[in-house]
């Protein structure tokens, strides 16, 4: 048995198979998975029910298993900020959301770069995150004693 949070066998392949640059998708209950992901990246379905589990719950435990160096999020056409940002930043306070509208949005989820997409029972609406994994750095060195 793991002894970190992250436990779903095919979603640590993925991240670990992805490097710097590659993107993973977390997508709320309304996302078109099927149809507005890029064609190779793996899909997981953790869309139990209506509200389980949540895009921030799966946010939160992504975050201990890889770096982020961006994120994405759709944004409404009417400029609106949906509730959700705020999570998404409380939860990211090294990375600026870059919002952009729904079919841009789509657009770079269907990218070839996104190595994994994730839906999610999420109910609240535009809550979709594309993140773009960082650098694990190289351990720093002590010096010689």
């Amino acid at each position: 048995m793991l002894s970190y949070r992250l436990l779903h066998p095919a979603i640590l392949e993925s991240l670990a198979s992805a490097g710097h640059g590659s993107r993973v998708l977390i997508a709320d209950g309304n996302y078109p998975l099927a149809t507005r992901t890029a064609p190779r990246a793996r899909l997981v379905y953790l869309n139990l029910r209506p509200g389980l589990v949540s895009v921030t719950a799966v946010l939160e435990t992504l975050l201990t298993a890889i770096p982020v160096e961006a994120a994405h999020v759709m944004l409404p056409d009417d400029g609106s900020e949906p509730e959700i940002l705020s999570e998404f930043r409380a939860l990211l306070p090294h990375c600026e959301l870059q919002g952009v509208g729904r079919f841009a949005f789509y657009d770079l989820a269907c990218s070839s770069d996104v190595a994994l997409a994730i839906a999610t029972g999420e109910q609240r609406l535009w809550a979709n995150i594309l993140l773009t994994i960082g650098v694990v750095p190289p351990p720093t060195r002590e010096a010689p004693r």
